[in-house]
C-alpha cells in the first residue's frame, strides 16, 4: 500500500499527490509511529533508502521494501529537526516531491521523538491552532506555543498567504499544490478557515515574497489544463505581508484584503495579488461595498458584463488595462488582437470611454478595482 501511495520520481506536485504525502505523515503522528516504523515509512513512501540519526539513539536506516539497510549511500536530500537529522538516498538524485516528504516526516519526527508523548498530539496543520495564530485577541504566550506546535520557529518571521478557489474544490489542497511547485520553503502549514486556505510561510530566503513564484505556479497548471484555451484557473490569492511571528494576524488580515483584488477570470498575473504591491490602492477596501457597487461606472460594467459577450468584453479590458498593450493583451487571452480590439470597442461604446486616452484607461482601472471590491 505504501509503494502504491505515490510515486515520487514520476508525479509532479499537483494537489493531489501534495495533500496525500501531508495525510500519510499526519497519520503516522496520529497512530504515534515509533522512530522505525517512522523510518520505514517514509522509506516506502519515498521509494528509496531512508535514515534517520539521533543523538541520543542507534542509526536507524530502511531501504524502499522496508528492510533494514546497513551499507549508507549518498544522501539526495536532508533535513534537520532540532532532535536529529532525516535523510532520502535516491539514485540520480532528487525527485518532484522529496523536499516535502522529507519536511513532512521531520515535522512528523519533532512530533513523535522530540516533543514528549502525549494523547491527542495536534495535527500538523490544525484549524484551531492555526485560528490561535492569527487571532489578535489571544494572549502572546498562546500564540507562541500554538507556532511552536505547528512546527514554525515564534522568533522568525512569517508570511500568510490566503487562497480560495471558485470552481467548488479544496482551497487547502489547491493551496498546497501552488506552493509545493515555488521555490522550496523553509515550513508552511496550511489550514482552512472560514472557505479560505490560509497558508503561514518561513522562507528560507528571508523576506522575499512568494507572489511571483505563486503566479508562475499557477500559469503552469493553467498552462497544463487549458490546452492552449483562454480560461482563467479560478484560483485566487491574496499575498500578505512579512511580519514577526506574534503578528501573523497582521499579514492574515493583508493577505485577505489583497484578495478582494485578485480576479479568478483572467490571468494569473490577476489572480495573485501582493498586498505590499497595492499601495494606496489598499485604501479603496476601505470604502463601503454599498457605496462601490452603486457608484455608476461599477454599475454600467455590470450591466455590460451581464450581456451575451459582456463577460469576455470585460475581461479584455482587464488584460488592456493591466498590460497597457493591445498585443500583450491579446498575448494574454488566447486571442488575436483584433478580437481584442472588437472587445474593446464594445466597451467603448456602451460606457462612452475612448480607452487611447489616459483619463478614461485610469478611469476605466479604477472602475475595474472598484468593482472587484464591490463584488467580493
Amino acid at each position: 500500500m505504501k509503494g502504491l501511495l505515490l510515486r515520487l520520481s514520476a508525479l509532479d506536485a499537483d494537489a493531489e499527490a501534495a495533500v496525500r504525502v501531508i495525510a500519510y505523515f499526519d497519520a503516522l503522528v496520529e497512530h504515534r509511529a515509533t522512530p522505525a516504523a517512522l523510518v520505514r515509512a517514509t522509506a516506502g513512501l519515498a521509494e528509496c533508502p531512508c535514515g534517520l540519526e539521533r543523538p541520543d539513539g542507534p542509526v536507524l536506516r530502511y531501504d524502499a521494501d522496508g528492510e533494514p539497510a546497513t551499507a549508507r549511500g549518498a544522501a539526495s536530500g536532508e533535513i534537520d529537526f532540532g532532535g536529529g537529522r532525516l535523510w532520502l538516498e535516491r539514485p540520480g538524485g532528487p525527485a518532484p516531491l522529496d523536499e516535502l516528504v522529507l519536511e513532512r516526516a521531520s515535522l512528523a519526527a519533532r512530533v513523535l521523538l522530540v516533543a514528549p508523548a502525549r494523547a491527542g498530539a495536534p495535527h500538523l496543520a490544525d484549524p484551531a491552532l492555526v485560528e490561535l495564530v492569527l487571532s489578535d485577541r489571544e494572549a502572546a504566550a498562546d500564540r507562541t506555543r500554538a507556532l511552536r506546535l505547528l512546527g514554525l520557529e515564534p522568533d522568525r518571521p512569517v508570511r500568510v498567504v490566503a487562497v480560495t478557489d471558485e470552481r467548488g474544490r479544496d482551497p487547502g489542497a489547491e493551496a498546497v499544490a501552488l506552493v509545493a511547485r515555488g521555490r522550496p520553503v523553509r515550513s508552511v502549514r496550511v489550514a482552512v478557515i472560514g472557505g479560505v486556505a490560509a497558508v503561514l510561510l518561513q522562507r528560507r530566503d528571508g523576506s522575499a515574497s512568494p507572489a511571483d513564484d505563486l503566479r508562475a505556479a499557477l500559469s503552469s497548471r493553467v498552462a497544463e489544463s487549458r490546452a492552449g484555451k483562454a480560461t482563467g484557473s479560478g484560483i485566487r490569492v491574496g499575498v500578505g505581508g512579512n511580519v514577526d511571528g506574534l503578528a501573523a494576524g497582521t499579514s492574515w488580515e493583508q493577505a485577505r484584503l489583497a484578495l478582494r483584488f485578485a480576479s479568478a477570470a483572467c490571468a494569473p498575473a490577476e489572480a495573485v495579488v501582493d498586498h505590499d504591491e497595492l499601495g494606496p490602492l489598499a485604501l479603496l477596501a476601505d470604502i463601503p461595498t454599498a457605496r462601490l457597487r452603486d457608484q455608476p461606472d461599477v454599475r454600467a460594467l455590470d450591466a455590460h458584463a451581464r450581456t451575451d459577450s459582456g463577460a469576455l468584453d470585460v475581461a479584455a479590458l482587464e488584460a488592456f488595462c493591466r498590460t497597457g498593450s493591445l498585443r500583450q493583451a491579446a498575448a494574454t487571452l488566447y486571442l488575436h488582437h483584433s478580437s481584442v480590439a472588437a472587445r474593446l470597442a464594445h466597451v467603448e461604446d456602451a460606457l462612452g470611454w475612448h480607452l487611447d486616452d489616459p483619463r478614461d484607461r485610469f478611469r476605466a482601472q479604477l472602475a475595474l478595482w472598484a468593482r472587484k471590491l464591490a463584488t467580493d
